[in-house]
């Protein structure tokens, strides 16, 4: 009755408003926990929130890098990075009520964002270092771990005993818990838990749609993965952070979207694990590099604008995201008619 095509589609449609619909439900859950575990939005925004986003992606990615398909697993991954990073300029244009980098100003998300820049350079360095493997594995694998690792314990630290306040304006909405409870603890974790394996088995339909719309098609995996599956599996992100500035976690917000990003680098290095025929570093095609620095340039304009902290801009949103906005335009332009 319908083509392969057809039911591909279908499934991809399917996967995606699945995650669309455990995202939203996710943000709020993630906010409760946050209030009963003790640790804040912006640390459980990183340790817990960001995780659970970026399963699409990982399976999206590991997905692909088991077939062996590395242009389609890294496209993805480094697509779903700047994409998420662009979700950050749509979250400071819905909150109106000034620069969403100025009202959610925390030492935890200005550690954040220099901890992405500091892992994005390290699959530069892998692509553009000779090829060296061990067991199939590149050396800098195990590096991106150790730094994120690394990484994640300066931000604990950050938050435990900070050695930079922001100033406090009234635009500033601090991350404060709530007094009132939300049920029991148990089923909130077990929702939570629930919730976020719907979004791992999403966004491994997802993958696997994505690959035959691809081969159907005749479309680039650079193309399908760099655009059409990044967008889809960093849906979550989108909807927690959207969810999160309407009840008011605007802290939980931003950390989120970093700590994915942080994160995915965990996910980049699966699919050099994954991928067994060597480095996926060097087997992937160059065009792949484009949207890892276009991400440092977003992750360090973000950085400016956090440090900065313009109270309103462009359109009543910081000038970060006016520029945020314009570099991944730009980019997409240039991946487009490259691929």
């Amino acid at each position: 009755m319908f083509s392969p095509l057809i039911l591909s589609i279908i499934a991809f449609c399917i996967a995606a408003l699945a995650i669309v619909i455990a995202g939203w439900r996710l943000s709020r859950l993630a906010d409760m926990l946050a209030d009963q575990t003790g640790l804040g939005e912006a640390l459980f925004g990183v340790l817990f929130l960001a995780g659970i986003t970026s399963l699409p992606d990982f399976a999206a990615t590991l997905s692909a890098a088991v077939d062996t398909r590395p242009d389609l697993a890294m496209s993805n991954v480094m697509g779903s990075m700047a994409v998420n990073l662009v979700f950050l300029g749509v979250a400071d244009i819905v909150y109106r009520k000034a620069n969403l980098e100025h009202a959610a100003a925390s030492p935890v998300n200005l550690m954040l964002a220099g901890l992405l820049i500091v892992l994005l350079t390290l699959p530069l360095l892998a692509f553009f270092t000779p090829v060296i493997t061990l067991w199939t594995i590149h050396p800098i694998t195990p590096v991106i771990v150790v730094a994120y690792l690394f990484g994640l314990q300066l931000v604990h630290r950050t938050r435990v005993k900070p050695m930079w306040f922001p100033r406090l304006t009234h635009q500033t909405v601090p991350d404060e818990p709530e007094k009132k409870t939300h049920g029991s603890s148990t089923s909130v974790w077990l929702e939570f838990i629930g919730m976020a394996v719907v979004t791992a088995m999403a966004g491994w339909i997802l993958m696997e749609a994505a690959k035959n719309i691809a081969d159907q098609t005749g479309l680039s995996d650079t193309l399908v993965g760099g655009i059409f599956t990044a967008l889809a599996t960093s849906t979550p992100e989108l909807v927690t952070t959207i969810a999160a500035i309407r009840i008011g976690a605007l802290t939980l917000a931003v950390s989120n979207i970093l700590g994915t990003n942080c994160f995915n680098m965990l996910v980049v290095a699966a699919a050099d694990v994954g991928y067994v025929h060597g480095s996926i570093y060097h087997d992937m095609a160059p065009v792949q590099m484009i949207w890892c620095l276009v991400s440092i340039l977003m992750s360090a304009i973000l950085l400016l604008g956090f440090v900065r902290r313009e109270t309103y801009g462009i359109g009543r949103i910081g000038f970060e995201s006016a520029l945020i906005l314009a570099v991944y335009a730009a980019a997409l332009g240039v991946i487009v008619a490259i691929s």
